[in-house]
């Protein structure tokens, strides 16, 4: 199998089902039990709180286990609204977002917010302007992604947070990080984030694990969960020790050789996108940064057919987020692209364990398909 959608999901190392299951048959206490087996798994909760934290640079203290990405982006939003509720009822989210940060804001918007969502130019990027210009005395919530997930294009995180703060705006800086966390840069407490998302299973860690960061200082913050008081009383519920033993885990060998890891990627998004692009009618896709991301479109073939063909032949892409399932994006839609172009896109993402033979085999696949079948478009 060859597989090139690691912004769905990634493998998961032995190293970390080995740590997972070690906890799941000999440190299974419940964290909140106050004898030494509750006590060993508090710690170990604790002391995986800190390694996540510190790859984050931000206070252990600061970061909240969720059950995923989805539930830390519906927390954030919704209590970032509440947190506001007496400054106003307005939103600035992107048009490009995950529909983890897009559809509760459109459940808001039916609850009486105002949303602006800002368009990307025609490269997938959003600049710190816009927000500038959206901005307004009863905004209290802006949410602006780190990394998008379909184009790869890095979004001014850190230049929205000093704009914020220059102008003095209350509203709350929320960044769902999902895709950028030990890819690009991600420092919160630097940049001056209010709330930021995480997720364990985009950089070799188990699904059903993610973590909100929130600003240490960020008072009064609306709890998820009602309940015995976990997560310092904002995330009620027993804590998932073997996933959060396996995102620390994930998060130490992710680490490791981080920067040879990171322009490894880079070199193979480059290396896919010269082989590529050599192919007639294959043009690139929004101009994204990011070393594990790039979006091609083979115009006028139906990318469905193409990820299903390829797909029989044990090379796995997407078309896009997997949380569309075959839906058309609406991230490529606010490109503005054509219908042919639109309808013909590919995403392809690398991890540290990618290859050129794994971009080899994907060159002559789909150079196969394109010679074997017209386009239906």
């Amino acid at each position: 199998m060859i597989y090139l959608d690691h912004a769905a999901t990634t493998p998961l190392p032995e190293a970390v089902a080995d740590t997972m299951y070690d906890v799941l048959r000999h440190q299974f206490g419940n964290p909140s039990a106050q004898y030494p087996l509750g006590r060993e798994a508090k710690e170990l909760v604790e002391e995986a709180r800190r390694t996540i934290a510190g790859a984050l640079g931000c206070q252990p203290s600061a970061l909240h286990f969720t059950s995923c990405g989805t539930e830390s982006d519906n927390w954030a939003i919704r209590a970032a609204a509440w947190q506001g509720r007496h400054t106003g009822r307005h939103i600035i989210t992107t048009a490009v977002e995950h529909s983890a940060v897009l559809e509760p804001c459109r459940q808001l918007e039916q609850e009486g917010y105002e949303v602006t969502y800002l368009k990307p130019d025609r490269t997938g990027h959003i600049s710190a302007g816009q927000v500038a210009e959206a901005l307004r005395e009863d905004t209290v919530l802006v949410s602006v992604m780190l990394v998008n997930n379909e184009t790869g294009c890095l979004f001014p995180v850190a230049d929205i947070a000093r704009l914020l703060k220059e102008r003095g705006s209350r509203a709350l800086l929320h960044c769902d990080a999902v895709q950028g966390f030990l890819k690009v840069p991600c420092a919160p407490a630097g940049w001056g984030v209010d709330l930021m998302s995480l997720s364990a299973h985009k950089i070799g860690g188990p699904k059903g694990i993610g973590a909100l960061y929130v600003r240490p200082d960020l008072r009064n913050l609306r709890p998820l969960l009602a309940g015995g008081g976990q997560e310092e009383g904002l995330r009620s519920g027993t804590e998932a020790t073997a996933q959060i033993a396996g995102f620390a885990k994930a998060v130490a060998l992710r680490q490791e050789g981080l920067e040879e890891k990171l322009a490894h990627m880079a070199r193979i998004k480059a290396y896919c996108r010269e082989r590529l692009l050599s192919i007639p009618g294959v043009v690139p896709v929004g101009g994204g940064e990011a070393p594990h991301i790039l979006a091609v479109s083979l115009v006028g073939y139906p990318s469905a057919n193409v990820i299903n063909d390829l797909g029989s032949q044990g090379i796995c892409l997407s078309a896009g987020s997997a949380c569309h399932r075959g839906k058309a994006s609406r991230g490529y839609a606010a490109l503005g692209l054509d219908k042919r172009t639109a309808a013909g896109v590919l995403r392809l993402s690398f991890g540290p364990e990618t290859t050129e033979g794994d971009i080899d085999a994907l060159y002559e696949a789909l150079l196969r398909h394109k010679n074997t079948r017209f386009s239906m478009l």
